[in-house]
């Protein structure tokens, strides 16, 4: 059988990457009384690891061809990721904004987040 902590040690030991979870919320500007977007930091330097499938070789489109990619994220599963948020991750020295488009399926030792490169706030 095996045990819950050294599980998780292991499944935890292949992440390489950090993540930074920031959100966009409304604030008050007490200048001119109006409720104005203001980016919050949920968290800063969260372990983790991306993980990339190619769905299908290209997608059928007018244009041209387009790859499909799907990316997920495994982070510790006692981290919330708001839906809409922006996940910031640098994993082998790339850097890159993704949005968390998905319901984590979330486990013992970790969550899997299905994630979509950052396009912009919406």
């Amino acid at each position: 059988m095996v045990k819950q902590e050294r599980y998780k040690t292991a499944v935890q030991s292949i992440w390489k990457g950090r993540a930074a979870i920031t959100v966009l919320e409304g604030a008050l500007n007490p200048a001119n009384g109006r409720t104005e977007p203001t980016l919050r930091t949920l968290a800063e330097g969260v372990p983790c690891r991306l993980s990339y499938t190619t769905v299908k070789a290209t997608e059928p489109s007018e244009g041209g061809a387009v790859a499909a990619q799907a990316v997920t994220l495994y982070t510790g599963p006692n981290l919330d990721i708001p839906e809409g948020s922006r996940v910031t991750v640098t994993q082998n020295g790339v850097t890159r904004d993704y949005e968390r488009s998905g319901t984590p399926a979330v486990y013992i030792a970790h969550q899997e987040v299905p994630l979509q490169l950052f396009r912009g706030w919406a």
